[in-house]
């Protein structure tokens, strides 16, 4: 497991992240088994956002996320993920209608205002994806709908994640509603880390 999770640190770009994640697909689950952000996550968002909206499960990887919350009801999911493994086993599942193999924190090839809610879970972490994924977030979710993430918490403060929050606040584009406080995220080989779930409502996206 260490050697799967240092080859996806090492990775330096995003076609080096995507074959680290293709070959540590099949066992990914098992490695990262009762971690913490999934369940967490999937509790604050069965609070805001209703079964019948279309979702986007961002950085779906194996579909842990989807798999939750088709178990609270809903149907209309969507994935994305860059890795072809990490789509694969999300298919087994059987909970998305729709897959996109495609990188957060580039141009997506999604149109504007297409979903009711958007879910990102173990996404934003050092030598991933990085805050300026937010813009093309917020273009692709209606207005009124929610983007719901988990954070390190170290991480939100000693990085520009904190600035750009702020800032699309400041610019009007999304509302916080709610941060949960820090929790452990359970990981094996990490046993330091701590976890926030963030939620934000998405006001408008100006082009």
């Amino acid at each position: 497991m260490t050697n799967c999770i240092e080859a996806v640190f090492l990775a330096t770009t995003q076609q080096e992240l995507a074959e680290q994640y293709d070959k540590w697909a099949t066992s990914y689950e098992n490695d990262l088994e009762g971690h913490g952000g999934p369940s967490e996550a999937v509790e604050q968002f069965s609070l805001y956002v209703p079964e019948t909206a279309r979702i986007l499960d961002a950085g779906c990887g194996t579909g842990i996320v989807g798999q939750l919350l088709a178990e609270q009801g809903y149907k209309n999911l969507e994935g994305l993920d860059l890795s072809t493994g990490m789509l694969e086993e999300a298919r087994k599942k059987n909970c998305y209608t729709t897959f996109y193999q495609q990188a957060l924190g580039e141009p997506l090839a999604i149109p504007d205002a297409s979903f009711d809610a958007i879910v990102i879970v173990g996404v934003f972490v050092m030598a991933h994806v990085r805050s300026h994924a937010f813009d093309e977030l917020i273009r692709i979710t209606k207005p009124g709908g929610h983007i719901i993430f988990t954070l390190r918490p170290e991480f939100y403060a000693n990085t520009d994640f904190k600035a750009k929050m702020d800032a699309l606040q400041a610019d009007g584009l999304w509302t916080l509603i709610n941060v949960t406080a820090p929790f452990h995220g359970r990981f094996k080989a990490h046993p330091d880390v701590n976890l926030q779930v963030w939620v934000y409502a998405v006001n408008a996206y100006n082009k």
